[in-house]
């Protein structure tokens, strides 16, 4: 039997057009695509060719509501910015060889109040779009959610169910043990967002290394830079315009630590020659910088690839309720150097 596709048409091709083309009914197609018997093989054979040829996709609402799972692993962000990029990297690596498809969503980027913003996401998607949630910097301690969650980096902590994030005080207290042995006594800090725990403990790292070091820390040293460069900038500005400014500072992530280099070099300070700068997650920007950034390094993708793991185990029925805490390292590159 010869297969007729119909006139053409546009928009999306529905399981009725599979079954006008193919010659068969609709319910032999439902029965074939969701690998059901009782279809003769040849049948079965002729309705794929014309699901291909059509480019006929389930409904994930339909298949949901069938059999209770999409196979999708949604991956929640509050905005594509480049740390959540490169987890997502990692997320899509790690799925790679797996049943399961991602579904990236990004649930803070209109105007007004982003808090809970994960509870409004789930809402939309739990159970009907999504089997699962990979959480990136959720604010909530443990979100509301009837499928299984894992919490990369949340703003709270390690609190709730499973989560994942970098060993932020060892490798803030490395940044600045750096800029110490280099010979740096004056040693500012431009602080993350207030409303992260990563940002305060990056702090406390800052603050723990100066004192073991004898350092003292004048109010001026540290400023407050939030994690994106329009952020960041009146903090980098107020660092560099005091009386007395630090020789070298010690940046809450990556994004702070560049707009502090083009901040400095508006002002013709040379980096790293009369300021130095560490970072602070090791985007890919980091190392095109100029100068080259030296900064600490987040083991992105391996905590977007432990996050599949957990959710996966989650899936399967195991109890995965740990806190996984992975290593940082610093990385050394041309932004710092000894003081002039």
């Amino acid at each position: 039997m010869s297969i007729t596709a119909g006139p053409a048409k546009t928009g999306r091709t529905t399981i009725t057009d599979v079954a006008r083309a193919a010659g068969v009914s609709v319910a032999t197609v439902s029965k074939v695509i969701n690998g059901r018997d009782g279809i003769a093989v040849a049948t079965s054979a002729r309705v794929m060719q014309v699901v291909d040829k059509l480019g006929y996709e389930r409904s994930l609402v339909a298949t949901s509501l069938r059999q209770s799972k999409t196979n999708v692993i949604g991956v929640l962000v509050a905005e594509f910015e480049p740390f959540a990029l490169q987890l997502l990297q990692g997320i899509s690596d790690a799925l790679s060889d797996t049943q399961y498809d991602v579904l990236v969503y990004a649930g803070a980027v209109s105007v007004g109040n982003h808090r809970g913003w994960e509870n409004r996401s789930l809402s939309r998607l739990g159970g009907t779009l999504i089997d699962a949630a990979i959480l990136v910097t959720p604010t909530l301690a443990s979100p509301d959610a009837s499928i299984p969650l894992v919490a990369i980096d949340p703003h709270t902590g390690s609190g709730g169910p499973a989560t994942i994030d970098g060993d932020n005080l060892s490798g803030a207290r490395a940044a600045t043990e750096h800029l110490i042995s280099l010979g740096h006594t004056r040693v500012g800090h431009l602080r993350g967002r207030d409303d992260l725990e990563s940002a305060h403990v990056r702090e406390r790292g800052y603050r723990e290394a100066m004192h073991d070091a004898g350092l003292p820390i004048p109010p001026t040293f540290v400023t407050t830079g939030g994690y994106r460069a329009d952020d960041a900038n009146s903090g980098a500005v107020a660092l560099l315009d005091a009386e007395v400014r630090p020789t070298a500072v010690f940046a809450a992530n990556d994004v702070s630590a560049i707009e502090l280099i083009r901040v400095a070099h508006e002002r013709g300070l040379r980096v790293p020659e009369d300021l130095s700068i560490v970072g602070f997650d090791d985007i890919p920007d980091a190392a095109s910088a100029s100068p080259a950034l030296t900064t600490v390094r987040q083991p992105l993708r391996e905590m977007g690839a432990a996050a599949v793991e957990a959710i996966i185990e989650m899936l399967q029925g195991k109890d995965t309720s740990a806190h996984m805490r992975l290593p940082t390292r610093l990385v050394v590159r041309a932004s710092t150097a000894p003081p002039a």
